[in-house]
């Protein structure tokens, strides 16, 4: 309950600054969002994140880690005034090559676009916004990996808009769910869900899947998000089992969970100033018997958050045509969160973060960062500690 009156005391302070500006809904568009009311037949982008990743210990030596994190290239083409395809490759690590997002979209009118495809799923802020330029600290908040797992992605269809007169956008897709079972479990105590990712990747489908998003930015500077995701995951036991089999049949059942997930998001700027918060809580159920058919220990709910602050100090040098911008994020989940009778529930997945550091913005589309990074979870009161430094592009 404390956790969600910060997360609207938040929203509600956003609220307060935020009054007697002006609507405008173009601060908070990513790259795809821009491509598609471009008039070129053909446009590239991309995005590029470039890491080290130094553990800090006092009783140990350790390696720094040094990757090509990602490079992502972005291609959209217009057919038409209506019809439009975009798509993004991405190298991961240099050796890994996957399709981050690949749609068609059809414009019916200026409320209503009609898409289908390999589609991100519309959960929170950094599943959709993830451009290393477009965010704070060098690495992604980790709830964005155990709960919401970003990059979360999968091929369906539905429906996307705007409704101008009301500063609204919405998504609604269906969608193919995780897979929960090919085997071997997919989903644990302390991974969450993220294994469960399909990617498009020779996907199947059991069961279809719902994900929504609605957001408002009736207030300048002001981004509230609301997203919910419903449905099963997936089962390869379905596949080829007789109807009449009740065995067949309950076996496959017990392989597979329900998901119900809610997101809250809210992004701030105002002059300098820059706050955003996060909040997930995800509700399983079949988390019991699908613990005892696979041997694993998935929670029954799942819940985390964060917030965080920064501000551009060159804001008032009107000749320093850069942003410097330290910031502050406190990030609190489980991926436990609460267990069935049968399930062992460790404190370790009860995990606490704190980021903090400072991004120098040599453009809107590029940054050069530094951070540290405070890990600990309720199974210990020390903390670990791992310093970063990177690039990001967005373009």
């Amino acid at each position: 309950m404390k956790r969600l009156v910060f997360i609207a005391f938040l929203f509600s302070s956003a609220l307060l600054h935020a009054q007697n500006t002006s609507k405008d809904g173009k601060e908070f568009e990513n790259s795809v969002s821009i491509m598609m009311e471009k008039p070129d037949k053909l446009t590239i982008g991309g995005y590029a994140q470039i890491d080290y990743n130094q553990k800090i210990s006092s009783d140990e030596m350790n390696n720094g880690n040094l990757d090509v994190h990602r490079l992502v290239m972005l291609f959209g083409y217009k057919f038409n005034d209506r019809s439009s395809f975009i798509t993004e490759i991405e190298f991961e690590h240099v050796t890994e090559v996957y399709v981050e997002q690949a749609f068609l979209n059809y414009k019916i009118n200026d409320y209503l676009n009609f898409r289908s495809g390999l589609l991100l799923i519309p959960m929170g802020i950094i599943n959709e916004y993830h451009e290393p330029n477009t965010f704070n600290g060098v690495e992604r908040p980790n709830i964005d990996s155990r709960i919401a797992p970003t990059t979360w992605r999968e091929i369906g269809a539905g429906f996307s808009g705007k409704v101008q007169a009301a500063s609204l956008k919405y998504q609604a897709y269906l969608v193919n769910g995780f897979n929960g079972y090919d085997g071997s479990a997919k989903f644990t105590g302390s991974g969450g869900l993220r294994s469960g990712r399909q990617k498009g990747a020779e996907s199947y489908m059991s069961f279809p899947n719902l994900a929504s998003k609605i957001e408002y930015y009736g207030i300048r500077g002001l981004n509230l998000g609301v997203s919910g995701y419903f449905g099963k995951s997936q089962s390869t036991l379905y596949q080829g089992i007789s109807k009449k089999d009740a065995h067949a049949v309950a076996k496959a059942d017990s392989s597979v969970i329900g998901l119900s997930m809610m997101g809250l998001d809210a992004r701030f700027t105002k002059s300098g100033l820059k706050l955003r918060g996060q909040y997930y809580f995800g509700m399983v159920s079949n988390s019991d018997q699908y613990n005892e058919f696979t041997g694993s220990d998935m929670g029954s709910t799942l819940q985390g958050y964060y917030v965080e602050i920064g501000y551009n100090v060159f804001r008032n040098f009107e000749k320093i045509k850069t942003e410097l911008i330290p910031f502050l994020r406190y990030e609190n989940y489980n991926t436990q969160n609460t267990v069935e009778q049968n399930t062992i529930q460790f404190k370790a997945n009860n995990r606490t973060e704190f980021t903090f550091g400072i991004g120098w913005k040599v453009s809107d589309g590029a940054v050069f960062k530094i951070d540290m990074q405070l890990f600990s979870n309720q199974s210990t009161s020390a903390f670990s500690k791992q310093f970063n430094a990177g690039i990001g592009v967005g373009f």
